[in-house]
Parts: C-alpha cells; sequence; structure tokens
C-alpha cells in the first residue's frame, strides 16, 4: 500500500499543474484561434483515427452534445469533415487536407511550449512518468469513474 502522505502530494501536485499547464497551453492555442478541447479532437483525428462524435467523446471523457459543439465549430473552420461510416447512421470525422496542414502549424507551436516546460525533465523520468499516468487512468476507467455517459444501474 502507498503511504498516505505521498499519494496527497501526488495528487496535490498533480492538481496544481493542470491549471497552469491548461491554461498557458490555451494561450498559446489562442496564436491559432484554437481552445484545448479543439485541440484534442484535432490531435487525436490526426495521430489516432477517424473517429464518431462517441468516440471522440469517450476520449475527451466529456458528454457528446459538448463533442458535437466543438467539432460543428471545427467543421465550419474546413478543419474536420465527415466521412461515411460502417453504416449511414454512423458520422465519423477526419480531418481536411487543409486541417491536416493546420495540425502541422499548431504542433510546432505545442512542441516549443512542451519543449520550455520540459526543460531538466528526463527522457527516462518521462517515460516513468507516461506509464504511471496511464495506470492511474486505467484504474479510474476499471472502477467505472471513467466512463462518461454512461449508466451503472
Amino acid at each position: 500500500m502507498i503511504h498516505i502522505n505521498y499519494s496527497r502530494k501526488f495528487f496535490h501536485q498533480l492538481l496544481m499543474l493542470y491549471r497552469p499547464f491548461e491554461k498557458r497551453l490555451n494561450t498559446e492555442l489562442a496564436k491559432h484561434e484554437l481552445h484545448r478541447a479543439q485541440w484534442t479532437i484535432i490531435y487525436y483525428l490526426e495521430n489516432i483515427n477517424p473517429a464518431t462524435l462517441v468516440e471522440l467523446s469517450n476520449y475527451q471523457g466529456v458528454e457528446k452534445p459538448t463533442i458535437t459543439r466543438t467539432v460543428s465549430q471545427l467543421e465550419e473552420r474546413g478543419i474536420v469533415e465527415q466521412v461515411p461510416g460502417k453504416d449511414k447512421r454512423e458520422k465519423r470525422m477526419q480531418l481536411t487536407k487543409a486541417g491536416k496542414q493546420f495540425y502541422q502549424e499548431i504542433r510546432k507551436t505545442v512542441d516549443a511550449y512542451e519543449e520550455e516546460i520540459l526543460m531538466g525533465i528526463s527522457e527516462e523520468e518521462l517515460k516513468t512518468a507516461i506509464v504511471i499516468m496511464d495506470d492511474i487512468r486505467k484504474n479510474i476507467i476499471q472502477s467505472g469513474d471513467g466512463e462518461v455517459g454512461t449508466n451503472k444501474n
């Protein structure tokens, strides 16, 4: 069992990290007239797969109507587009050609920000942190607390 003081310190540090990270990330993304939720969708579509709105809502951990609004904003800007799914009711999204180019521009901004804030942290430390965060996320999901829009009854 983890010593309670370290557990508390860990989660306190996580909370203390999240807000300033997101605030500054939004400042960097604003240079491209974006916010974090939009960037997360663009990132997913470029690096993981074209996706349904449900897949995107699960990935971000938000309700489907929130994703629908965010995707609509990206569609209006010509960054994402609908593509046919396995059945006609399925709404799959992917980046447009312009969206892929836009991703590359934003990537430069985000890479510079991430490089700046990771200064002095070794690759080995990053790998360890990634594994730890992924394990915690899996534990949250396994406990049923990480699923959005589901009814556990």
